[in-house]
């Protein structure tokens, strides 16, 4: 099945598709949207809220908060934002690692807020986010986020609320194409979306405790289950799936290629997904101690470092960072 086979031009299927992109962000992360637009400058096409504060699971107002910045071009993005709050990259450095390996993530104060907001910003061209929106996606980074509860905190017009609201129905579509083989045997859409959360993670190196999946369920079940009964709804009438009663089967097995694909999708994608954190050190200020204080709040393993750790920790942090690796929570939980 693919995005292209479901008729998807119902006005009132692509609205509940597109439920809660547009309810209001909170005052801390509408502000915040309003100084990256301004920021990273007339070029920027949208500012999209996700993660923790957008869902509202486990977030507290000192921790960075998450956003898609989606720009029409790199290189004037990352000049514009060098000209207004200062980059310890150049543009040039910035824009040629966003081409390479998209998104690049980098790190936004907002200093006149009291006490200042911090912003990790993911950024992307507009083509770039519907590409790893659609079929075509090379990773898994950008719909592992997009398939769940975001806003669409700013946009510059008309054309970039739709264009952008039209790339993140095809990442909540594409959700039926890399989660078809983790489905059970049955399911409904709170079901469906918990089996995606469940694949999504595995996915990633996350390190996130046990019980963070049913709190993230919590969190969106209101406005993403939603989203998912409309879909699976549309994939019923298409006999694409089979209804009976208050669930859904699939009409067909899953077959082995499909699980072969989707196994080497998510392969591919966890070593795409390492290899950009080698960006961090470049394109994200104060990287080690964001990712120090991220593994301490959602593991609760703190992690010491020495001197030595802290002036070279590319090459002498690996040690420790195996060793979380190997005993992270994650793991323990999928064993």
């Amino acid at each position: 099945m693919s995005s292209k086979r479901l008729r998807l031009a119902d006005p009132a299927l692509r609205a509940e598709l597109a439920t809660g992109l547009d309810n209001p962000p909170g005052s801390d992360a509408t502000a915040l949207a309003a100084m990256l637009a301004r920021s990273f400058g007339a070029g920027t096409v949208a500012i999209i809220h996700y993660g923790s504060h957008a869902q509202h699971s486990d977030a507290r107002r000192e921790s960075a908060f998450d956003f898609f910045v989606i720009v029409d071009r790199y290189h004037d993005a990352y000049e514009s934002l060098a000209r207004t709050v200062g980059t310890s990259f150049s543009p040039g450095t910035a824009s040629l690692l966003n081409h390479v390996l998209p998104p690049n993530v980098v790190a936004v104060n907002d200093n006149s807020q009291m006490p200042p907001l911090a912003a990790k910003c993911a950024v992307l061209s507009l083509k770039d986010l519907q590409r790893e929106c659609s079929l075509r996606a090379r990773d898994h980074f950008v719909r592992g986020r997009l398939f769940q509860y975001v806003q669409l905190a700013w946009t510059r017009d008309v054309d970039a609320h739709a264009m952008v609201t039209n790339a993140i129905i095809d990442a909540r579509v594409g959700t039926f194409t890399w989660g078809l083989a983790s489905l059970p045997p049955t399911f409904d859409a709170e079901q469906y979306f918990r089996a995606l959360l469940e694949r999504s993670f595995s996915g990633e190196i996350r390190p996130e405790r046990g019980g963070r999946i049913d709190a993230l369920l919590g969190a969106q079940r209101e406005v993403v289950v939603r989203v998912y009964d409309a879909l699976l709804q549309q994939l019923g009438r298409e006999r694409i799936l089979e209804k009976r009663g208050n669930v859904y089967q699939l009409t067909n097995p899953v077959r082995a290629l499909q699980r072969l694909r989707t196994n080497w999708y998510f392969r591919s994608s966890k070593v795409r997904a390492t290899a950009r954190w080698s960006k961090y050190v470049i394109t994200y200020d104060d990287w080690l101690d964001y990712v120090l204080r991220k593994v301490a709040r959602r593991s609760g393993v703190t992690i010491e470092l020495t001197a030595r750790e802290r002036r070279w920790p590319l090459i002498f942090l690996w040690p420790k960072a195996i060793q979380y690796l190997r005993s992270r929570p994650q793991r323990r939980s999928d064993q």
